[in-house]
């Protein structure tokens, strides 16, 4: 189901930046009509910590499946949607990016895999499920205590930097054979494109911003990633794209020129050239599914 734009939600009702629930689901399965669950993204972080069951969420057209022992975290202007949820028990954290301790942050925001997910060893998802119920005792005390907020913001980063410091191992035993600087400045340059992205589409943009050559990023790179850096560049227009082609109504001429595209026609070779269909094909073929 098709949507003028994309949803964007944001926590203006809770007054601490904070919200939190615990969710037990039998079985829940999504369906076109269900118009509450529509595709949508938030300017915050969504957290899904699954204590048992089996949760399916697509986040940026990727398929993922969640398992007993599992946290997914769901960074800001990702769009994701509910596919299923059977036997599921667990919680869900939304905050305020600004709550959290930017070194945090930096480490799931500059990862290399766009899907933050972890499995957690039954010692793990005890500690996380403790803090989650002191986060929620805070958030829902009936009068506000003293400290309340420097109390809830302590609370959180502790998450934070605990599930960080998890998912670092595991980027590490990916990348472990690569120098830090190497991975450093892989990281440094795939998280300006993520800001930059609509504006500069060139490598040698980011080389300027970075410091360095364009010879020495395209190497460095490549070396860390398997990729070239054109491509970190061309997948985040091509997935952005994608998002407005699937969840809204606006035109491949409107989508190219907010992807900083004045030629249509070049999108639409570009596009093609990625995904193996026209813009035009890729959303008849995806909005019929």
């Amino acid at each position: 189901m098709t949507q003028e734009t994309i949803a964007l939600y944001s926590l203006i009702e809770s007054l601490s930046g904070i919200e939190i629930q615990s969710f037990s689901f039998d079985e829940i399965e999504v369906l076109d009509q269900d118009r509450s669950m529509l595709p949508h993204r938030h300017d915050h972080y969504c957290c899904f910590l699954l204590e048992r069951g089996a949760v399916n969420f697509s986040i940026d057209f990727q398929q993922m499946e969640v398992g007993t022992s599992s946290l997914l975290i769901s960074c800001p202007g990702q769009v994701h949607q509910l596919g299923f949820a059977r036997q599921a028990h667990g919680w869900m954290l939304a905050c305020d990016a600004a709550l959290i301790d930017p070194k945090a942050r930096t480490v799931i925001d500059q990862a290399f895999s766009r899907i933050v997910l972890m499995r957690l060893d039954a010692s793990s998802l005890d500690w996380f499920i403790h803090l989650f119920k002191l986060i929620h005792t805070r958030v829902h005390a009936g009068q506000p205590e003293r400290f309340q907020v420097q109390l809830l913001q302590h609370l959180l980063n502790a998450f934070f930097y605990q599930a960080a410091h998890l998912f670092q191992i595991q980027e590490e035993q990916r990348i472990q054979q690569h120098t830090l600087r190497s991975v450093d400045l892989s990281k440094k340059f795939q998280q300006l494109v993520k800001v930059h992205f609509l504006n500069l589409k060139r490598p040698a943009d980011y080389a300027a911003m970075l410091n360095i050559t364009v010879s020495y990023l395209n190497d460095t790179v490549k070396s860390v990633t398997g990729f070239p850096s054109t491509y970190f560049i061309q997948q985040e227009v091509i997935q952005e794209a994608q998002r407005q082609l699937f969840y809204t109504t606006q035109s491949v001429k409107e989508i190219a020129y907010g992807l900083g595209y004045e030629d249509g026609k070049y999108f639409t070779r570009l596009f093609s050239k990625l995904v193996g269909k026209s813009p035009t094909d890729f959303r008849k073929l995806h909005v019929s599914e």
